[in-house]
């Protein structure tokens, strides 16, 4: 009897999916860019496409700045209580299932998004649209850490691509709006429809792959057996959790006024839609330029340069109102936007045992969360009240200071 039980775990273990066992094949990497378009549902059309939309939805519904940055921090608020809900969630359901709920919770929500103008209707439909990007959000790095641990020569490259889709997303918007948006009233609704259509098709390409590495993480877990550890207390990477933070308050209003501030110093709409999908290709790319220095960073350092890096973009174009230099500081920005959330999950992954890394990827977004919700409105009343430009300026300095914070991190001795 016990002789077949055996031989049926092993052809559960056998029959697990080869990729996270052929470590030189490209499928563990196909894997993580079809996981990734779940970031880029989550990210790119969810939240950084509403800065495309924001000059029209601003104009034709007679929002302030503070109002329009309301929404974002209306998303940002779901987005923490989704990650508030994510770990007791987790413990009764699996990380493949919560992610494809995440998926088709946004789709039917951006629908939604097309067919109101009432700003407490829309604001309601960020609120619960956050609360389903969380879930993807949270449940893929989940995945992709584990997608990275069983492939550990190419750990920094699949955090990458997986935190990188989400420019696929903002390069998508910057396609997909400009085209959608029609003038009159309510014009900017049919661009609603189109990300909807997007996040149906990126769904249709993720879903497969969060099952298949959430089912041969499963069999690989079972087969080694799971002895619980003693919890890190949160306290031993606090400085990491405040640079994460600050990192939420200060990018966020760079990409919630960004297209804002650039038609406002005169820029033409190609201008703004080239300096858009050159930021999303950029943050594509930066899955291959930071992938060796996130698998070499066990500490803060990693944060702390992106921060830093995402600083002085943010200053850019406040300070020169020129192509040029909105160009450059979108390039920056993108091509380390999606590496500092990436760096996080690198964090847990070196410095946390695996059966905390739920509790510590939830940890970073619920504080990457709080930031969200205070920036965007902070930064829209400074806007209000003396100019887009200064609203920047502030922006940079948070993400200066979250980097001198994160540098403070050291790495975790686990068994301290």
């Amino acid at each position: 009897m016990q002789s077949n039980t055996d031989n049926r775990t092993a052809g559960r273990i056998e029959a697990a999916p080869a990729p996270l066992e052929d470590s030189e094949s490209f499928a563990p990497l196909w894997l993580a860019m079809r996981l990734s378009l779940g970031s880029a549902m989550a990210l790119g059309f969810v939240r950084f496409s509403y800065a495309l939309l924001l000059p029209a939805m601003k104009a034709d519904l007679g929002w302030s700045f503070a109002q329009a940055g309301a929404m974002n921090t209306s998303n940002a608020v779901g987005y923490l209580i989704g990650a508030v809900m994510f770990p007791w969630l987790a413990r009764h359901r699996a990380s493949s299932t919560l992610f494809v709920a995440g998926a088709y919770a946004v789709i039917v929500l951006t629908v939604l998004c097309g067919l109101v103008s009432g700003t407490s209707l829309l604001l309601a439909q960020r609120l619960v649209a956050g609360v389903g990007s969380a879930f993807i959000f949270i449940s893929g790095g989940v995945l992709a850490a584990r997608l990275a641990t069983a492939v550990p020569r190419r750990g920094g490259l699949i955090l990458g691509l997986y935190y990188g889709g989400t420019g696929y997303g903002i390069v998508l918007s910057s396609i997909l709006v400009p085209a959608t948006v029609r003038t009159g009233l309510h014009g900017w609704q049919p661009a609603w429809f189109a990300l909807a259509a997007a996040c149906a098709a990126c769904t249709l390409l993720a879903r497969g792959a969060a099952r298949r590495i959430d089912a041969a993480g499963a069999a690989i877990a079972s087969a080694r057996g799971c002895t619980p550890t003693q919890r890190t207390a949160w306290w031993r990477y606090g400085p990491a959790l405040g640079g994460y933070g600050l990192f939420g308050v200060g990018y966020i209003g760079y990409m919630t006024f960004i297209v804002a501030l650039l038609r406002s110093e005169g820029m033409s709409q190609g201008v703004v839609c080239a300096f858009y999908i050159a930021l999303g290709v950029a943050t594509v790319a930066s899955a291959r330029i930071w992938s060796r220095f996130l698998d070499r960073t066990h500490g803060g350092l990693a944060l702390a340069t992106f921060n830093a890096l995402l600083g002085l973009a943010t200053l850019m174009p406040a300070m020169f109102a020129h192509p040029l230099a909105a160009a450059i500081s979108g390039v920056i920005f993108g091509s380390t936007l999606l590496s500092a959330v990436a760096s996080t999950t690198a964090f847990v992954r070196h410095n946390l045992p695996s059966d905390e890394w739920t509790r510590g990827i939830s940890a970073f977004t619920i504080v990457f969360a709080f930031g969200q919700i205070a920036g965007p409105v902070a930064i829209g009343w400074v806007s209000d009240n003396a100019s887009l430009t200064r609203g920047l300026v502030y922006s940079s300095a948070v993400l200066l200071v979250g980097a001198l914070l994160a540098a403070c991190q050291r790495p975790l001795d686990r068994h301290a």
